[in-house]
């Protein structure tokens, strides 16, 4: 007998574990989604908060103006001026193909520079605005302006720029301005600069890099799909750069560097009662602009293959045998040392036998009958020929530093150099050979190994005339701030008092009065008509000519001696010295000295007209 299943019988298992396996799924598939949601929401949030608010508003980058940098009257050398660049925002761009197309033939770039300049800027992330020109004109602007609503993703920027308003004036002091390189960025001094910046590479613009480059700011904006600004929502305002105030005047700035033109050379002028700098004036120069714009490779590589080195400045890097001008150190040091006295004559008759060769005079006829004055105003190399026999190299070394040569100076541009002062030991560790006394008759001349820049011989001349105080040159007189308050003041700064017998400074001097001022003075065309000048010529031989005779016009460039003079005014009190080198020129006193004149002329026409009200853009009279 068959019985029929009750329909309240137990449902088989599998049918019972079926709603429990579907609540665990279901289960699953909601902590899953919570878990997404979690990481989403707070691990992720930040994230996406930024990337969210990148679409509306957008972060903008505010760039400081540099600080000013004024010559020692106020007179402004470099400002800045607003420049314009032209960025994209690659996010904002739809059709790249399309926007390269009509910024070509805007402003008519080359389809190709225009296709590479957008691949540069791929590297760059698709939400930061990438550079694709700079320094737009103002007919690029307003043609831009005029498009903007073709042209989505474009974004125009502002900028303050470097402004040079005297063109290459003081180039090698004041520097110029370059792209921040990727190895500087890993530096700690420019830590806070970004790719794109331009720092200061070279001159004061380098040295004080930090004091003049400011706080750059920032300022966050609303934007429309096509990347338009529609309004700030907070701003933080750059604070700008400090300004310096050079030791220079710009007036007789000008006219040493005028008085170059077309030579190889430097002019160092410095005030002898502090050490200030009023001009410094190198030869050949160069265009600090072309720094600014971004200097093409061709232009970069023809400053670096010039012979005449114009990106060298001569005034501190320049070393040379400084000729008759080192005079002065030997004169100082035989009396010093008890050598000779005022009265100690020789008789020159244009040779001094030494060994088995004779060491002219650069008079063949001599000087005749000599003493200390007139060595020194007819620079007679017999008189000095024979300090030189008895005057032993290691002395004549110790004067020399003491006088500020053969180190550097301190006045706080890269590459000083510190020029050269010989000894016995130097000889040994740089030649491994011992030194000869014939080697000092050329020593004491200032040819053989002597070497002395510029500077070092403007401070030696100061010193002398100062009553023997060598200062440290300078060549910035304050800093102030933005609105002109006053941040540092830099004062004179003494080095050493030399510890030399007044009557001897008081001969020294005398005697640099008569190579200007008397009749047989090598130093002649440096005359004032109302101030006494004194000074001392110098020609320092470039390569010995042995037995060989040729006028100097008829020599090679590159063979002709350097021309020499030193010189400060006036004659009671002096306030100014003067060094200038003129190379492969010829003569100090018919090159170098005429230079001088220019720049004392000028110095005494600026004083007489009150500085404060001359400026460069006014005649002298």
């Amino acid at each position: 007998m068959t019985t029929s299943r009750s329909p309240f019988s137990e449902e088989p298992e599998d049918l019972k574990s079926r709603p429990i396996k579907l609540i665990f799924i279901i289960f699953i598939f909601f902590l899953f989604l919570l878990g997404r949601l979690w990481y989403l929401q707070i691990v992720k949030g930040p994230e996406f908060r930024v990337l969210s608010e990148s679409n509306r508003t957008r972060v903008q980058d505010i760039l400081p103006p540099r600080g000013l940098i004024l010559d020692r009257y106020g007179q402004i050398l470099v400002d800045n001026h607003p420049a314009f660049d032209l960025a994209v925002i690659r996010e904002d761009v739809p059709d790249f193909d399309l926007l390269i197309t009509r910024l070509t033939h805007l402003l008519k770039m080359p389809l190709k520079e225009m296709e590479g300049t957008f691949k540069a800027a791929r590297s760059l992330p698709a939400f930061k605005p990438a550079l694709i020109r700079s320094d737009l004109s103002r007919l690029d602007l307003v043609v831009l302006e005029t498009h903007r609503f073709e042209l989505p993703g474009i974004v125009i920027r502002v900028k303050p720029q470097r402004k040079y308003l005297h063109e290459s004036l003081a180039a090698h002091v004041i520097g110029y301005l370059g792209e921040v390189s990727q190895n500087q960025l890993k530096l700690k001094k420019y830590k806070k600069n970004r790719m794109g910046d331009l720092i200061g590479q070279y001159g004061l613009e380098w040295e004080h890099e930090s004091i003049l480059k400011g706080k750059r700011g920032w300022r966050l904006v609303e934007v429309n799909a096509s990347g338009r600004v529609l309004k700030v929502i907070k701003q933080i305002p750059p604070e700008p750069g400090h300004n310096l105030y050079l030791t220079l005047d710009a007036r007789l700035q000008q006219v040493a560097e005028q008085a170059l033109e077309d030579k190889a050379g430097a002019i160092v002028v410095m005030n002898v009662q502090t050490g200030a700098i009023l001009a410094m004036a190198s030869s050949p120069t160069f265009c600090q602009d072309d720094f600014i714009k971004g200097i093409s490779p061709q232009k970069w590589q023809d400053l670096l293959d010039n012979p005449l080195h114009p990106l060298e400045n001569r005034a501190i890097s320049g070393q040379y045998m400084p000729g008759s001008t080192f005079k002065i150190v030997a004169a100082v040091a035989a009396l010093e040392e008890g050598l000779i006295t005022p009265e100690t004559t020789i008789t020159c008759t244009g040779g001094y036998p030494f060994g088995n060769r004779v060491f002219h005079c650069w008079r063949k006829s001599g000087h005749g009958k000599v003493n200390l004055h007139k060595a020194l105003v007819e620079s007679c190399d017999v008189y000095f020929y024979d300090i030189g026999r008895r005057l032993g190299i290691n002395t004549l070394a110790y004067y020399s530093k003491a006088m500020g040569l053969g180190q550097k100076s301190g006045i706080g541009l890269r590459n000083e150099k510190p020029g050269l002062v010989p000894t016995t030991e130097w000889k040994k560790r740089r030649f491994n050979a011992p030194w000869f006394q014939g080697e000092n008759l050329s020593v004491i001349i200032g040819q053989g190994f002597n070497l002395a820049t510029p500077l070092q011989m403007a401070r030696l001349v100061s010193a002398v005339v100062n009553d023997g105080v060598l200062y440290k040159p300078y060549l910035i007189k304050q800093i102030t701030d933005a609105d002109n308050n006053v941040i540092k003041t830099f004062s004179p700064e003494v080095i050493r008092r030399l510890n030399f017998k007044p009557e001897t400074l008081t001969l020294i001097k005398e005697a640099l009065c008569g190579v200007v001022n008397e009749p047989r003075g090598t130093g002649r065309a440096a005359q004032l008509k109302n101030v006494i000048v004194g000074g001392k010529t110098g020609t320092a031989q470039v390569v010995t000519m042995g037995n060989y005779k040729a006028k100097e016009d008829d020599l090679p460039y590159k063979y002709r001696d350097h021309a020499w003079f030193v010189a400060f005014a006036p004659e009671e009190n002096p306030r100014i010295s003067v060094a200038v080198i003129v190379e492969h020129s010829g003569h100090g006193g018919s090159v170098a000295a005429p230079l001088a004149k220019k720049v004392l002329e000028t110095y005494f026409i600026l004083e007489q007209q009150g500085r404060m009200v001359a400026t460069i853009d006014m005649p002298l009279p």
